[in-house]
């Protein structure tokens, strides 16, 4: 099967260990950014979304307008916006993208940074609002013919769009998660279901959870399967591990100040102004501190302590290596059944450019290689059993 790869739409060049000199958005450096990504190979790039943090959905559209192929995974959080509102916005990207859209709805997993834009629902609340929404969305983007909807927690009469999507018959809706409401929603309703990089042994696991929660709503067509990574690359293995030593150590000293707590949700600050302490909430991210406390290093080249340093926030495991190691490992992934690689430098745009340069060329290539091979596989098993039905029939004559 085909493999993909997707990156960071950032605006600005900040991260975990650089200090952001741009605007929070800047026109620039987000057109910049996103060429590096169609220049060097990259699928697609996620514009994420975060309270008080630019809207990814315009900016979205300001590359889409100036790029020919690059592919854009829109994340939205249902609560910003109503579904019939935001079906016009992704269908109206579709349309200035020619069909590059993919969606990713975000439940939201930490009650304080939901309720920074009002939504004060319990989880399980947002998990029934998000499948809720999510089926008027796709209805809106589909449906030629006034509709009426009355749910749990949207009520409206006679909506038909007038806009509606390139992509026949909609978008591909995209959705993460690791909780069991997680798995359910995502498993019912998601194209691709996404989740952050974990040892071998317990992606496998999620994703056969995945199928299960997808056979459960009644679906043959199991979600695709994303996994994300921090990669930290060098020509060396030796050079590598000391940029990952690097690397830790600057995240902790930018978080031991402050720099970007708030920003990464780990609970609700503490008095004074400082950080959280207490566990984070979403299930995701409790993993992967679970799993950086039983071990640093796991398979081909998974390292724990990026994660442990940012207490579990978001997409933070690393794997670590030369670009042949760091391939290798991303193609473990692909044997288990993931064909959309997610990965995120610390360095966004110079790191953007050498993992496109040095690693997706080898995964592209062995993929192809194996691919080819399972296709001559098949054909002889074909030729064997045409082979062994034309010797019976002549055994019988």
């Amino acid at each position: 099967m085909p493999v993909e790869f997707l990156g960071i739409a950032a605006t600005g060049n900040g991260s975990e260990t650089e200090v952001r000199t741009t605007a929070a958005f800047d026109r620039d450096y987000t057109l910049r950014l996103a060429r590096a990504h169609e220049d060097n190979g990259w699928d697609r790039v996620l514009f994420a979304y975060a309270a008080g943090a630019p809207d990814p959905a315009p900016a979205a559209a300001y590359i889409a307008a100036r790029l020919d192929k690059l592919q854009i995974l829109l994340a939205h959080r249902p609560n910003v916006s109503y579904p019939t509102f935001a079906a016009k916005t992704f269908a109206t990207l579709d349309r200035i993208s020619d069909g590059r859209l993919t969606v990713h709805f975000i439940t939201g997993g930490n009650d304080h940074e939901q309720q920074r834009e009002g939504d004060f629902l319990t989880k399980d609340q947002r998990y029934d609002r998000t499948r809720e929404y999510i089926r008027i969305v796709k209805r809106a983007w589909t449906s030629t013919e006034p509709f009426d909807h009355e749910g749990e927690y949207y009520r409206f009469n006679d909506f038909v769009s007038d806009v509606f999507p390139v992509q026949s018959p909609r978008p591909n809706v995209s959705f993460g998660g690791s909780s069991p409401a997680a798995y359910a929603a995502g498993g019912a309703e998601a194209d691709i279901f996404c989740l952050w990089g974990e040892p071998l042994a317990q992606t496998a696991e999620q994703i056969e959870t995945v199928k299960a929660a997808a056979l459960a709503a009644g679906r043959t067509d199991p979600p695709r399967i994303q996994v994300a990574f921090r990669p930290i690359i060098a020509p060396t293995e030796e050079l590598a591990w000391e940029k990952a030593h690097r690397t830790v150590a600057t995240i902790n000293e930018r978080r031991q100040g402050g720099a970007f707590v708030r920003r990464q949700n780990l609970g609700v600050p503490g008095k004074g102004g400082k950080p959280a302490t207490h566990s984070p909430e979403n299930t995701g991210s409790q993993r992967l501190i679970a799993i950086a406390e039983a071990g640093e290093r796991y398979d081909r080249a998974l390292w724990t302590p990026t994660a442990a340093a940012t207490g579990g926030a978001g997409n933070s495991n690393a794997l670590v290596g030369t670009p042949e190691t760091v391939a290798e490992a991303l193609l473990d992934y692909y044997d288990l059944g993931v064909d959309i690689l997610s990965a995120r430098g610390y360095a966004l745009l110079d790191d953007t450019i050498d993992f496109g340069r040095y690693v997706i060329p080898i995964v592209r290539e062995e993929v192809a290689r194996r691919d080819a091979r399972k296709a001559a596989e098949e054909a002889a098993r074909q030729e064997r059993a045409e082979h062994d039905r034309h010797q019976l029939i002549a055994a019988q004559v």
